[in-house]
């Protein structure tokens, strides 16, 4: 890899250019080394945001942070792996039941996940609820719970992508952050180097996620699937409703009580519906996987019988009878004895309650997501820095959905915490947050768009 000037690479974005695959591998080598200035990156972020990058850019650029550290391997599991990835959401505990229903089809899951930072939760806070569970695992307990279990969550270790930690936390403070092409590559540099060969991606769309606009979020999501297609990891994106909250709970073990609800077979139903689509997708990855590569490390080669028969059998595949017939809950206890958690521990309640009501009679006709997350962080659910803690009974249930009829003074949701002076800021963050009318009205899907499929 050659030298080369910051100062000269920054001038060829800055002019509308298109850097070369050179100058980008070295620019993030080298930033990555601490030999590029902090302030010379953030005008390089700054030019991208301004200006864009094509698609041969971003892919050499999302390589290069891929190649700043380590990219695990799963090939000699003798299982195709599929992830999911959400964009984050209100009440979006997804992953807590999606990842032990896709393993109980023989398919390895590594859920890298992350912790929450503002009204946004996090999957590993919410497991954390659960008594001895620990997100903290090295590359080879990784590997040996997915050979034995078929299914982790943990955080990502340091030696995943360093240059996309550096530059998401310059992102943050340089107002890059809602690049495009640099929110694309933070993602898929992370999943890509985490080893998985199959990806879902759950691209949020509406009040209560950071793409509020459907068109920006079908960008997102087909960059992100050039991307993946890009570095030969099969890739889809679904676009799903983020406007009012998923489910009917947000906070930590208020979360894992309604994800254990849908691996017991019942659950809120758009909790459900969203984590049979995305069981699907990531079910159709894995098929396609073994087409075109077979299993490696279990004697399947591509084209053979027995790569036609397993491909045929993971598109058959039933999400919704596992989670009728137990064998989901089964991989989830597992899956949490594994990360030494007891998944039959009671769950923390946070010790003060208050209900918010309803102030008129008919049928709730909005109900934005925004406004409940920010009264679920102020609750203590979530975190205004990431050092903060957060308290694991805190959040929010609610009593009713868009479209349910209600009745002046009936509970609309209750409000939980350990520190009942929060309960007034939360209140203040549902104002406004909700309306009420005389007629019913139209109720958005939960899937709005499906890309790469």
């Amino acid at each position: 890899m050659g030298t080369f000037d910051a100062v000269d690479v920054i001038g060829v974005k800055r002019d509308h250019g298109v850097l070369s695959p050179e100058q980008i591998d070295w620019m993030i080598g080298a930033y990555t080394a601490g030999e590029v200035a902090e302030e010379q990156m953030s005008a390089l972020l700054m030019a991208i945001f301004l200006n864009g990058m094509d698609r041969a850019e971003l892919n050499r650029w999302t390589g290069a942070m891929i190649a700043s550290g380590e990219r695990l391997d799963y090939t000699g599991l003798g299982r195709p792996t599929a992830d999911k990835h959400s964009t984050g959401g209100v009440g979006d505990k997804i992953t807590l039941a999606l990842t032990p229903l896709v393993a109980s089809f023989g398919v390895a899951v590594p859920q890298l996940s992350g912790r929450g930072l503002g009204h946004t939760g996090g999957t590993l806070d919410k497991l954390e609820s659960i008594p001895g569970w620990r997100a903290e695992l090295t590359n080879q307990q990784m590997y040996d719970q997915l050979s034995s279990v078929g299914a982790v969550i943990c955080q990502a270790g340091a030696g995943l992508a360093p240059a996309d930690r550096k530059l998401y936390a310059l992102r943050d403070v340089t107002g890059t952050v809602a690049s495009i092409p640099l929110i694309a590559s933070s993602i898929m540099s992370k999943k890509i180097a985490e080893g998985t060969s199959g990806l879902v991606l759950d691209v949020k769309c509406g009040s209560g996620a950071f793409m509020t606009d459907i068109d920006r979020a079908r960008q997102l999501a087909q960059t992100m699937v050039e991307i993946g297609a890009d570095h030969d990891v099969v890739t889809t994106a679904v676009i799903t409703d983020m406007s009012t909250p998923l489910g009917m709970a947000a906070g930590n073990a208020l979360e894992v009580r309604e994800a254990l609800e849908v691996l017991a077979g019942g659950g809120p139903p758009d909790v459900v519906e969203l984590t049979i689509v995305l069981a699907r997708q990531m079910l159709a990855s894995a098929a396609a996987q073994v087409e075109v590569r077979g299993v490696p490390g279990a004697g399947i080669t591509p084209g053979s019988p027995q790569a036609v028969r397993r491909a045929r059998e993971l598109r058959d595949a039933d999400p919704e009878q596992a989670l009728r017939d137990g064998t989901a809950m089964d991989r989830w206890g597992d899956l949490i004895r594994a990360q030494g958690g007891d998944p039959v521990a009671p769950l923390p309640w946070a010790r003060h309650t208050t209900d918010v009501v309803a102030d008129a009679d008919g049928y709730l006709a909005t109900l934005s997501a925004l406004p409940v997350g920010v009264a679920a962080w102020r609750l203590g659910a979530g975190r205004a820095r990431r050092e903060d803690a957060v308290q694991a009974g805190a959040g929010m249930v609610l009593h009713a959905k868009i479209g349910d009829q209600v009745r002046r003074g009936q509970p609309l949701m209750t409000l939980h915490t350990d520190t009942p002076e929060r309960f007034n800021r939360a209140i203040e963050a549902l104002d406004g947050g909700w309306t009420i009318t005389a007629e019913p009205p139209e109720v958005s899907p939960v899937v709005l768009d499906t890309i790469g499929a």
